[in-house]
């Protein structure tokens, strides 16, 4: 499995409604990051908060001037959502996720492996 590109895909993939927030993630946003709390509405995030729609693609995501990567303006800040991603091979797979190379596509299983490994310090505890 290769190292994270930046190629964005997932952020742009998921960012126009397909990502949540805990309730605990917006309180505290709305505490310490009322910036991010901006593009929160009813519990929903990424909504503009001059229209009150929600957004084509995360306002948080930034190409890197002439290069294909992209950076996320709120990394330590995200929603836990991005955090836990990617969770499993299938989801990268279907993704088109640029980490994966012929050996993860011919190994799913150890691959798998390699990738709870990979974000294991990204997850939450597994609950016991």
């Amino acid at each position: 499995m290769k190292d994270c590109n930046q190629c964005g895909k997932c952020c742009v993939l998921y960012s126009d409604g397909g990502l949540s927030a805990s309730v605990s993630e917006i309180e505290w946003w709305e505490t310490y990051k009322p910036e991010i709390f901006n593009y929160v509405s009813g519990g929903k995030i990424w909504i503009s908060p001059v229209t009150g729609k929600q957004l084509a693609r995360c306002p948080w995501l930034r190409k890197l001037p002439n290069q294909n990567k992209y950076i996320c303006h709120i990394y330590y800040d995200r929603p836990d959502d991005c955090k836990h991603y990617p969770v499993t091979i299938d989801e990268m797979v279907r993704d088109e996720c640029e980490m994966l190379d012929a050996r993860d596509l011919s190994n799913p299983k150890q691959a798998q492996k390699t990738l709870d490994i990979l974000m294991a310090d990204s997850r939450p505890p597994a609950s016991r």
